[in-house]
């Protein structure tokens, strides 16, 4: 392994375990999707628990449970098809290998495919666990309190929000794999070639998360929520 390996190898961490706090930082606690989605679940959970009828909202929720679901099991397809590669024989690694700008020994090219299961199967566990928080959510909206019963909604609110938005977490992890999962897989081809995924990766996520479209419309909705219910 050369020093650019390393470095490209060093980077891909670095990126990977320093994109949340960075964007934490960089957003000040608002401006990014992420946290500015926390407010607007907040406000979800104020309009559900004040209706009688909630079947709306555990159907939206059934929506994104349907989502983390299908993103899982396409996962798991992929972690097979790269688990193929992995241990497909000399023959296999070597047919892989030619997509390489420089030749590589087999264990480097085993260390590069192994890097892109490693991180599929880390989204993998995120979305797993985004399916059971969900699953779990799906009981509280069950068991709100009426909306006559005031005095308990605050409460009931914070300790759904403690399940809710842990679930969104992973599954917003788990769908940044597949960015970091590109990025990785372009080692194959050269380490140049990684270090240009993993900026053009952490590049495009963070732009999508504070100056996109859709940031910029989440970040005029939570100003909104904070004023109603003020």
């Amino acid at each position: 392994m050369g020093l650019i390996d390393i470095v490209a190898a060093a980077a891909f961490v670095i990126c990977w375990i320093a994109y949340e706090p960075l964007l934490r930082r960089v957003s000040g606690g608002r401006g990014a999707i992420n946290i500015d989605m926390k407010a607007v679940r907040e406000g979800w959970l104020r309009r559900m628990i004040a209706r009688e009828n909630r079947m709306f909202d555990a159907a939206l929720l059934g929506q994104q449970l349907n989502s983390a679901s299908f993103f899982a099991s396409t996962n798991l397809l992929v972690i097979a098809a790269v688990a193929g590669l992995l241990f497909g024989g000399e023959a296999v690694l070597a047919n892989v290998g030619g997509l390489a700008i420089a030749d590589a020994p087999v264990w480097l090219m085993q260390v590069k495919i192994a890097l892109v299961a490693a991180v599929l199967s880390m989204g993998l566990l995120d979305f797993i666990w985004a399916i059971r928080q969900l699953n779990y959510c799906l009981a509280l909206f069950g068991a709100a309190p009426e909306a006559s019963d005031a005095e308990r909604h605050e409460r009931y609110i914070e300790a759904t929000l403690s399940v809710l938005d842990p679930s969104y977490a992973a599954f917003n992890r788990g769908v940044r794999a597949y960015y970091f999962a590109l990025a990785a897989a372009a080692w194959i081809v050269s380490p140049w070639a990684m270090l240009a995924g993993v900026v053009a990766a952490f590049a495009l996520l963070m732009r999508r998360q504070t100056s996109s479209p859709a940031a910029f419309g989440l970040r005029q909705a939570r100003a909104l929520l904070e004023d109603m219910q003020r």
